[in-house]
């Protein structure tokens, strides 16, 4: 996806370090909009994060002919938060790539302390032209 603005990503922070086939890598600086009231990391914030990460992911590595995907399940477990003022990373990573579906598993990690925040795993439907 080479159009990255104007969508959740840019609206939550998102900087772009790597979107290839195989891979994604993002960061986020948290701000007070990513906390929960009760002043811990907003779980959907890390969704948001990881969520992205895998779909821009999954768009740079569709096969010939897929035209989009849609999200068909995923899970996350949540290890650890962030706080304001620190930053959180993530690497997605491919883990099967099918001509209809791919699987795509995420990392996010608390920088300021290398503690992996939250696990994520997600489908991808791919999406082709009706004949």
């Amino acid at each position: 996806m080479d159009d990255k603005a104007g969508y959740l990503p840019e609206a939550i922070g998102i900087e772009w370090r790597a979107v290839e086939p195989g891979l994604a890598k993002a960061r986020l600086d948290v701000a007070r909009r990513h906390m929960a009231p009760n002043g811990f990391l907003h779980a959907a914030t890390v969704i948001g994060l990881v969520d992205s990460a895998c779909g821009f992911g999954c768009m740079a590595s569709r096969p010939d002919g897929c035209v989009s995907f849609t999200t068909l399940e995923l899970k996350a477990n949540f290890l650890g938060t962030a706080k304001e003022g620190e930053a959180v990373a993530c690497t997605a990573r491919l883990v099967h790539g099918g001509r209809t579906t791919q699987v795509w598993d995420a990392e996010a990690v608390n920088e300021s302390n290398g503690k992996t925040i939250a696990l994520f795993r997600c489908t991808q439907l791919l999406i082709y032209p009706k004949p």
